[in-house]
C-alpha cells in the first residue's frame, strides 16, 4: 500500500513540476508579448504624431502651392506678352 502511495506521490510531484514549468513558460511569453505590445504602442504613438504634423502642414503647403502657381502664371503671361509685343506689334 505504501508503495502505491509512493508512486502516486511521485506522479503528483512530477505533475506539479510540469505545471510549474508550464506556468513559468506562460508568464515568460506574457512578459515578452507585453514588451512587444509596449514597443508597438510606442511606434503607433510616433506614427500618430507624424500624421498630426503632416495634417498641420497641409494648409501651409496648399497656400505655398497657390503662390507658386500664381508666380508661374505671371511669368508665362510676361513671356507671352514679350513675344506678342516683339513679333506682332
Amino acid at each position: 500500500m505504501s508503495e502505491m502511495s509512493f508512486k502516486q506521490a511521485k506522479e503528483l510531484v512530477e505533475r506539479m513540476e510540469f505545471s510549474e514549468i508550464a506556468l513559468k513558460n506562460a508568464t515568460k511569453v506574457l512578459d515578452d508579448s507585453y514588451k512587444t505590445f509596449g514597443k508597438a504602442s510606442e511606434n503607433f504613438d510616433k506614427t500618430l504624431n507624424k500624421q498630426e504634423e503632416i495634417l498641420e502642414k497641409l494648409p501651409q503647403l496648399d497656400k505655398k502651392m497657390s503662390y507658386m502657381f500664381l508666380a508661374v502664371a505671371i511669368n508665362i503671361g510676361f513671356i507671352l506678352g514679350l513675344l506678342i509685343g516683339k513679333y506682332i506689334l
